[in-house]
């Protein structure tokens, strides 16, 4: 193990200039993954956070801080991109992007932007086509999420407003979802604190979800959660029940915990539970086909840390059936030198994992490429 002391100048380098040549020294030996697994820098991206794959393998990240987009690609086949193209500028906080059709989909925190055929043109991007500009504006929990479901449809995570409130627009705590047009907004799941990471399973189509769990409850209380939504109109519990059964110091004598759906699987306390992806690709083990990678952030609101680290949730049918860490050790002792943000399945199987802190993305393989 570093001493902490070293940790520390890293962290603060990567911070003051993530992606400028730092992230070729990370100490990628310290991470720990199952047998056979390996990982690898991919690409040095500022900020990256989430993450989508367009048609001809180009990654798009979005970013937490500097307002911008940025294009990945490995055009020679090395399994480390060798293309890291800043594709949109000058954005509000655009944590989310999404791919469908040709064209990128990007989410701010009050609006929603689509680059047209950007495939085609990353060298020149194509000014953005606003497709929807009436988002609620808060920055509290405002870095958008944003899918393209198996309805066509774009979906986004509208996170509260607050630690724990009523809030008055009824669009906050909910994961919405508009038509491609941006002509039309639904709410699809309501009591959802802060959702960063949704995917639909591979089968059946069913959105899942992670959550944020609220803060200064103790260390170890409420869980983050996953939670399974297999049709709209679901309430999930937020503000007045958390992970199911615990009912709010201020709201929980509003509603039952029984009125409400409980967590498919309960996380870790205060991981910050992020991307999350269902494993459709033929490169890792049968046993990891169709099953749950989940990044966690990593805690603040805890004395001790926990998450910093990529977990595994199995599932049994449409039941989820354990919680298992898969890679860890960007924690260090309490220190943390990087923080996973979101996961990808490429189309070679690899997983891909961002990290924002670290301004990096990695590459998961597997044993026998």
């Amino acid at each position: 193990m570093w001493p902490q002391k070293v940790f520390g100048l890293l962290l603060a380098g990567s911070l003051l200039c993530p992606g400028a040549g730092l992230a070729r020294s990370l100490p990628l030996h310290l991470l720990s993954l199952p047998p056979g697994f390996t990982i690898t820098l991919y690409a040095e991206v500022p900020h990256a956070r989430s993450l989508a794959l367009g048609e001809r393998g180009t990654v798009f990240v979005g970013t937490r801080e500097g307002g911008k987009v940025y294009a990945v690609l490995d055009r020679d086949g090395d399994r480390r991109a060798d293309v890291v193209q800043e594709v949109a500028r000058d954005l509000v906080v655009p944590n989310g992007v999404a791919f469908h059709q040709g064209s990128l989909y990007v989410a701010e925190v009050h609006r929603i932007l689509r680059f047209d055929d950007i495939e085609a043109r990353l060298a020149a991007p194509p000014a953005p086509v606003v497709v929807y500009d009436d988002l609620p504006r808060s920055r509290h929990h405002g870095r958008r999420f944003l899918g393209v479901g198996p309805d066509g449809w774009l979906y986004v995570g509208i996170g509260a407003p607050c630690n724990v409130c009523l809030p008055r627009d009824p669009r906050y705590g909910t994961i919405a979802r508009l038509a491609p047009d941006g002509r039309r907004l639904e709410i699809f799941a309501r009591g959802v604190r802060n959702s960063v990471g949704f995917d639909w399973h591979p089968v059946t189509g069913e959105l899942w979800f992670t959550d944020n769990g609220r803060d200064w409850l103790g260390d170890d209380l409420p869980p983050d959660e996953l939670n399974r939504a297999p049709q709209p109109g679901l309430h999930f519990g937020f503000p007045f029940c958390h992970g199911g059964h615990l009912p709010d110091p201020e709201y929980g004598t509003r509603r039952a915990c029984a009125d409400f759906v409980p967590p498919a699987m309960s996380l870790g306390p205060h991981v910050a539970a992020l991307g999350m992806r269902f494993y459709t690709g033929s490169l890792f083990p049968p046993a990891y086909r169709h099953q749950i990678f989940i990044a966690e952030h990593g805690s603040w609101n805890r004395s001790e840390p926990i998450g910093y680290r990529i977990t595994l949730v199995r599932l049994r049918g449409q039941r989820a059936v354990a919680y298992e860490v898969f890679a860890s050790g960007w924690l260090q002792g309490n220190v943390a030198w990087g923080r996973p943000v979101d996961v990808l399945v490429m189309p070679d199987g690899a997983l891909l994992v961002s990290d924002d802190r670290a301004g990096a993305l990695y590459r998961i393989g597997y044993r026998g490429e």
